[in-house]
């Protein structure tokens, strides 16, 4: 995640913190604010320890953040490196129906090889994005889109503090391989924001007493409703405008639907390590398996001394009392291949993947200070407890730090158990 980039020129505004990504720059022509785009193959890094090689815009996916002012004059230059053509669609933007960037309907194809310009004047500010109207499936799927904030006029209509910015999408890349099947429609392994899943987000990094903004968009194929903890918010902008005040009410947990934007404000009042998430929970997991049996409450002893006499002799049975095992196991996978459930936090393993970070809400940072701080140190008393032992702050045992399954060669497996065959030759 790189640090907001400021204005230099124009109406004042707070920049957006884009989640493991960073903002375009642009240069002044004139009256004419001008963006350039590329679209490209990339290598995105999922998470540490998986890489998949997608489609994006200048290296990455998703694309920059493009940030502007309502009233601007934009000039958008597009070049195309993709092995097929492509366009633009800005989506929620009002403007000429000329560069609303469908393929066929308001424009020609952009060629490969081929640079187009899109020209229009911002009519309003509110929260945006862009992504491809030119073989839709295979380029959504494969990683093209990005966001895109238009700043109010009136430096202090709805100012916030910090405003961070990502983007939902998902992936179905097989155990071991690099390239998303964009044939997929329902059963994807990985749910991503910024086409990142946890331990592999950044976390949202808060100052105690700031006014925060939290801006979603949704390009997969289901709804997520998004949960945040420890706070109540309210729902202040979509892609169609801002909410007035007089409609909005408090939440804790936001469904964004198929294609929608959505943005909520609170004020960090209550200092802490809070979860934020898809509230889905198969949507807080990695490398998913959908055909994997259900253990619970087998008893499976007899089934690993057979398995180990002719098949491995390190064979491991799980999943007979749950699964949480496997965020502690150590077990190899395929190269290129994350573990289902992983991460640690100060008091062992957070068990979880895909679409969960971290607001960290801190007293005594600075002013547009994002560095991680650190887990929070939790107040005498106030962490709760096993009955018979002591009110504690700190965790009772050390705990490896984040990220260290990460970088161990051994991960978490998930493992599928099939009886041994019969004297009759019939599976069980």
């Amino acid at each position: 995640m790189q640090p907001p980039l400021f204005p230099t020129s124009g109406p004042d505004y707070q920049p957006v913190v884009t989640l493991n990504g960073w903002t375009l720059p642009w240069r002044m022509n004139g009256d004419w604010k001008e963006f350039h785009l590329v679209a490209e193959p990339v290598v995105r890094e999922i998470a540490p320890g998986m890489k998949a090689h997608l489609w994006g815009y200048n290296g990455q996916s998703p694309g920059p953040t493009i940030e502007c002012v309502e009233g601007d004059k934009l000039r958008i230059f597009v070049t195309n490196k993709l092995p097929e053509h492509t366009t633009i669609h800005w989506h929620g933007i009002l403007l000429p129906s000329g560069m609303d960037g469908v393929g066929g309907l308001s424009q020609p194809h952009i060629k490969p090889g081929k640079t187009f310009v899109y020209e229009f004047v911002m009519k309003k500010s509110g929260t945006f994005k862009y992504h491809p109207h030119a073989d839709e499936m295979v380029q959504i799927a494969m990683g093209m889109f990005g966001f895109f904030v238009v700043h109010p006029r009136n430096p202090k209509f709805m100012r916030v503090d910090r405003d961070f910015v990502f983007i939902m999408n998902s992936y179905d890349i097989d155990p071991g391989s690099y390239v998303p099947k964009v044939m997929t429609m329902l059963d994807f392994n990985l749910w991503t924001w910024n086409s990142r899943v946890f331990p592999g987000l950044d976390n949202l990094v808060v100052r105690k007493g700031d006014r925060v903004r939290v801006r979603m968009g949704n390009l997969t194929m289901t709804n997520h409703p998004i949960h945040m903890h420890g706070y109540d918010f309210a729902v202040t902008c979509t892609d169609g405008g801002w909410v007035p005040e007089s409609a909005r009410w408090p939440e804790v947990t936001i469904d964004i639907p198929v294609g929608g934007m959505r943005a909520f404000d609170f004020v960090a009042d209550e200092p802490g390590d809070w979860a934020i998430h898809c509230h889905k929970s198969h949507h807080t997991m990695n490398a998913m398996g959908h055909n994997v049996r259900t253990f619970i409450g087998v008893e499976q002893r007899d089934l690993v001394k057979a398995i180990r006499g002719v098949a491995s002799p390190d064979y491991m049975a799980m999943g007979s009392q749950g699964m949480a095992e496997m965020g502690e196991m150590e077990m190899p996978l395929p190269d290129n291949t994350l573990p289902m459930m992983t991460g640690f936090g100060p008091f062992g393993p957070l068990e979880m993947g895909g679409m969960f970070t971290v607001v960290k809400v801190r007293e005594g940072l600075a002013a547009n200070d994002y560095k991680d701080p650190g887990w929070y140190k939790n107040p005498p008393g106030t962490v709760a407890y096993e009955i018979g032992g002591e009110p504690s702050s700190a965790p009772t045992a050390p705990t490896p730090p984040r990220g260290a399954t990460d970088t161990n060669p051994k991960k978490t497996q998930e493992l599928r158990v099939i009886k041994p065959k019969g004297k009759s030759g019939h599976q069980h």
